[in-house]
C-alpha cells in the first residue's frame, strides 16, 4: 500500500507539488481538532463511495485520519484499486501536529 511520510508530504508542499489532500477523520474528532492541515478538503469516510468520483485522477491524492491507521489506509486501498495514485500519511494529524508541521484553524 501506497503511503507517505510527514517529512515527504512536508517537502511536497514546500515544493508546490500538485495534488490532493484529504482530511478523512471522523466529523467529530475533526471538530474536537478545530485544525487542518493547510489545503486539506474534509471528506466523511463512511461516505467515500458517494464522493469517490470527486477525487481528481490526474494527481497523487494523500488521505489522513486521527492516527494513519485504518480510516486513512482503507480509504487510500479502496481508491487505489479503483486505479488513483492514493497514499495515506503514515501517524496522521496527530503526527503532522506533533511534528510542527503547519496546520489552520477550521475557522480560516
Amino acid at each position: 500500500m501506497n503511503r507517505i511520510t510527514i517529512s515527504e508530504l512536508a517537502q511536497w508542499q514546500a515544493a508546490g507539488h500538485i495534488f490532493s489532500l484529504v482530511d478523512v477523520r471522523r466529523a467529530s474528532v475533526r471538530l474536537a481538532d478545530a485544525a487542518q492541515i493547510s489545503g486539506a478538503q474534509w471528506r466523511d469516510p463512511d461516505a467515500l463511495f458517494t464522493w469517490k468520483d470527486e477525487i481528481p485522477r490526474d494527481r497523487p491524492a494523500i488521505f489522513y485520519c486521527a492516527h494513519g491507521h485504518e480510516i486513512s489506509q482503507g480509504c487510500a486501498e479502496t481508491l487505489a484499486a479503483m486505479g488513483l495514485d492514493a497514499r495515506y500519511l503514515i501517524d496522521g494529524f496527530a503526527g503532522w501536529r506533533a511534528a510542527d508541521q503547519t496546520i489552520e484553524s477550521l475557522a480560516d
